[in-house]
């Protein structure tokens, strides 16, 4: 049944833009295991560093009767009451305490308040119920897991090939694939839905694979081959072009960088920009594009400085691969710079673990993993790896954050573009003049406050702090700009990346995580519950990152293979097999066909580790191309269709959708852009002392290019990328959410973005349409992939006859206003 559009004025917008169809929405992941998640990685780890010692059973007293260390007790609270109250942030004193609201009540005592990220994430945690595993009943986890009875779980076993199961329908698969769905169906009872339209289908396949309509033409000629030739051979053909494509690599390279959590600024506190990330981006989509195995873009990213290389191209690709690891946000305001290399570790351990095996290892800092097979010890030997290595992500000193890190040179003979300008040789020498100046100057004064000192006198008349902050941002300010050029004042290239450290070690176990309490140094090496493990010995002279990577893309490794045929699954399908896409531990769900996920694991590790084989693979099955109508029948005994009788509705990325609005107006750019809006205008502009340079537009909607060229920067989204469920930049992110909110119905009503767009769509209309009649039906097929049915086209009539007065173009731009805005053009069947 199509979805009808009327007509009916501005109102009708918000109305339209409200109305979604509800199977579009994306089963959730259960509460529990997000819940569980957000404890495990953002509350107990502090709970443990700075409250257990005075409130929990295993320290040396209760101070006010508060026990902080179980579900019970938190929520018990002591002599003040309840220490958080799930859902009301106004009860829970736990949170006035940490935020010392009260004079009387601090906590922790005698300290300086938490980090703000720390107190917004206990204010998160209490708002969504306050989740909290720490009873051994709790969401059905038994506490601490062995290592033998870890390697038992169903993720860490070897996946392995399996015979295509019998079926009763002999005639209705098209891959081996298609035999485990239609087995799982008829033992419930259960049967496929019908093929789509192939109209419909051609949508679904271009959103899938580009992130992009179909024309009118590509339809026209597709519906043509259909004919002529069948649906096989047509679907083939279009799969195999679609592959091919530069805008395969631009889609397909934006679910890895939800994964990677690219963006271009440090987020948190002084979040400053990373004016260079975007050639990371770059790297990503094409190496998406040139299909590079899985296996060996994985070592790329994690070991690239370490690989052998040909010439200087290939090796300042392989730098600026490296940048996954850099790109994390980064507390740039942090005052330890001990504590600040601690936590960029931390952020790298829990990306590469979450990302690649979807477990965390992160999780196990403070304490052995409570529900999963990593110890503390895994966790200190991979830190050593980390340690081992540098991290340079290109910022500066400034008023705004005490931290600046190195940017990564990369080889001139690469000859890549540079956006930032060069100076004279004068001004170098100029610079350094003035940097050796006021480092002199800040050793002098250091000098005469340690003479002071031992007078007696007043220190601070000496040397004082303005005096002395002046110095230290200054000098960082200086430093920035002479790291963006060589000695002749030539501007250089430059990257985030990673490079082996001067040091290279072990780390040393640290009491509950705190860096003030270390204790014995633990060899680097690799978690102790794959078996593998035992395969990798570190050199003494190697940080250990080459054989992680080796170790993570082994083919004995149960996860890599796995986790990543399950990430493009949920890409295809709109929930994974597993639907905890980013998290195959204890505390995840299990597989809803097994046996199938191990098929795709194998097919894809010892196919090549082929990411374009896998996708059509998959597009080209029956199952995929199933209908999406609904059958009450089947949504009584399947209602999140995990068995897939039929093909999920779902929600368009926001990228999608902003891309299809400049597509129906014929106006998106599919060049590539030079560069990024943040490299260009923050990053190597002139140096600034604030975070985001006051220059960036307020409009970051504003390219015509394709979205994912749209800038990522933390706390502050295009609206577009905000409003419609962005992945957070933040996170290792493998499943979007989806809502449905009324700020999405204003954005597409008042957003001067969607209302050029509209008027853009309009001139297109009065371009190529000479007959004012037609133009509503050519602009439901530019916009809808469709014609309107006859009481569209009688509500199209009657919108155009009664404002016939008025300004056609003007009445034409709210007819493809209200297009863009239709639940159809955000949905795909």
């Amino acid at each position: 049944m199509s979805l009808r559009i009327a007509i009916i004025g501005p109102c009708f917008l918000i109305g339209l833009a409200c109305w979604s169809v509800a199977t579009a929405q994306q089963a959730e992941t259960p509460p529990d295991a997000k819940g569980l998640e957000f404890f495990e990685t953002k509350i107990r780890p502090v709970l443990v560093q700075h409250c257990y010692k005075c409130h929990s059973t295993s320290g040396k007293k209760s101070e006010g009767g508060l026990l902080l260390d179980s579900r019970a007790g938190i929520r018990k609270g002591g002599d003040r009451g309840p220490a958080i109250v799930p859902g009301d942030t106004d009860k829970s004193i736990l949170l006035d305490a940490i935020l010392h609201t009260d004079a009387d009540l601090k906590m922790p005592p005698k300290k300086e308040r938490l980090a703000k990220e720390v107190l917004n994430d206990f204010t998160a945690w209490i708002r969504m119920g306050a989740p909290d595993p720490r009873e051994k009943a709790a969401a059905g986890l038994s506490g601490p897991v062995d290592i033998a009875t870890g390697r038992k779980f169903w993720s860490m076993q070897p996946p392995q090939s399996h015979s295509a199961p019998t079926m009763k329908n002999g005639n209705w698969a098209k891959s081996k694939l298609d035999h485990f769905i239609l087995a799982k169906l008829e033992a419930a009872g259960l049967a496929p839905s019908a093929d789509a339209e192939s109209a419909t289908l051609l949508r679904r396949l271009h959103f899938d694979l580009v992130g992009l309509p179909p024309s009118p033409a590509v339809s026209n000629a597709f519906l043509s081959a259909v004919k002529s030739d069948g649906i096989e051979a047509a679907l083939a053909r279009e799969v195999d072009t679609l592959l091919a494509t530069p805008q395969f690599g631009e889609h397909w390279g934006r679910h890895w960088l939800d994964v990677a959590r690219y963006a271009e600024s440090s987020g948190k506190e002084a979040n400053m920009a990373f004016p260079y990330a975007w050639r990371y981006r770059d790297y990503v989509i094409d190496a998406v594009n040139a299909d590079i195995p899985f296996d060996r873009f994985l070592t790329e990213q994690i070991a690239g400085d370490l690989l052998p290389y040909d010439n200087e191209a290939e090796r300042a690709r392989l730098l600026i691969a490296t940048g996954f690891l850099a790109l994390g946000p980064k507390n740039l305001d942090e005052a330890d710079a001990q504590q600040f290399v601690a936590d960029v570790i931390d952020e790298q351990i829990d990306t590469v673990t979450r990302a690649v095996l979807a477990n965390s290892i992160a999780c196990a800092r403070c304490h052995d993993h409570k529900f999963d097979p990593f110890t503390m010890h895994d966790y200190y030997a991979l830190k050593g790896i980390f340690a081992s290595s540098r991290t340079y992500f290109g910022t500066y000193v400034t008023p705004t954050n005490r931290l600046g890190g190195d940017p990564l040179p990369l080889p001139r003979g690469a000859n890549l573009p540079v956006f930032h300008p060069g100076v004279t040789p004068q001004h170098v020498a100029h610079l350094k003049k003035q940097l050796a100046d006021l480092r002199k100057e800040g050793a002098d004064g250091m000098a005469a406050v340690m003479r002071a000192a031992q007078k007696g006198e007043d220190t601070e008349k000496a040397f004082t702090l303005t005096q002395a902050l002046r110095i230290f941002w200054t000098t960082g300010g200086i430093e920035g700009q002479l790291e963006k050029v060589d000695d002749e004042g030539k501007p250089l290239p430059l990257t985030m990346g990673v490079l082996d450290a001067e040091k290279i070690g072990p780390a040393r176990m640290l009491d509950r995580g705190d860096i003030k309490k270390p204790g014995d140094k633990i060899s680097r090496a690799l978690p102790a519950v794959f078996p593998i493990s035992e395969l990798f010995q570190i050199g003494a002279r190697q940080s250990g990152r080459l054989e992680l990577a080796q170790f993570l893309t082994h083919a004995e490794q149960p996860l890599t293979a796995r986790v990543q045929a399950n990430r493009v699954w949920r890409q295809l399908f709109g929930a994974g097999l597993v639907r905890t896409v980013d998290n195959f531990g204890m505390s995840g769900e299990r597989p809803s066909h097994p046996e199938l996920l191990d098929e795709l694991a194998v097919q894809f590790r010892d196919g090549g580790w082929s990411v374009k084989k896998l996708v059509r693979e998959i597009v080209l099955s029956r199952t995929y191309r199933q209908a999406s109508q609904f059958n009450a029948a089947a949504f009584r005994t399947d209602p999140e269709n995990r068995l897939l009788w039929r093909a999920s509705k779902r929600r368009l990325t926001a990228e999608a959708i902003r891309d299809a609005m400049l597509v129906s107006a014929g106006e998106l750019n599919l060049t590539r852009p030079a560069a990024s809006l943040v490299g260009k205008v923050i990053g190597d502009g002139p140096i600034s002392l604030i975070g985001l340079n006051p220059n960036l537009p307020g409009d970051l909607d504003g390219s015509k290019h394709r979205s994912v060229y749209l800038p990522v920067l933390r706390d502050r989204l295009p609206d577009i990328l905000d409003l419609f469920d962005f992945a957070e930049p933040s996170l290792v992110t493998g499943d979007r959410e989806t809502t449905n909110v009324p700020v999405q119905a204003l954005y597409l009503m008042n957003s001067p973005f969607v209302r050029e767009r509209a008027n853009g769509l309009a001139a297109r209309l009065m371009k190529e349409v000479d007959n004012a009649e037609q133009r509503p039906a050519r602009a439901f097929e530019l916009c809808l992939g469709r014609t309107p049915d006859v009481a569209e086209a009688k509500l199209a009539a009657e919108f155009f006859a009664a404002g016939e007065k008025e300004d056609q173009q003007k009445l034409l731009s709210a007819y493809c206003q209200a297009l863009l805005a239709a639940a159809e053009f955000r949905n795909v069947d």
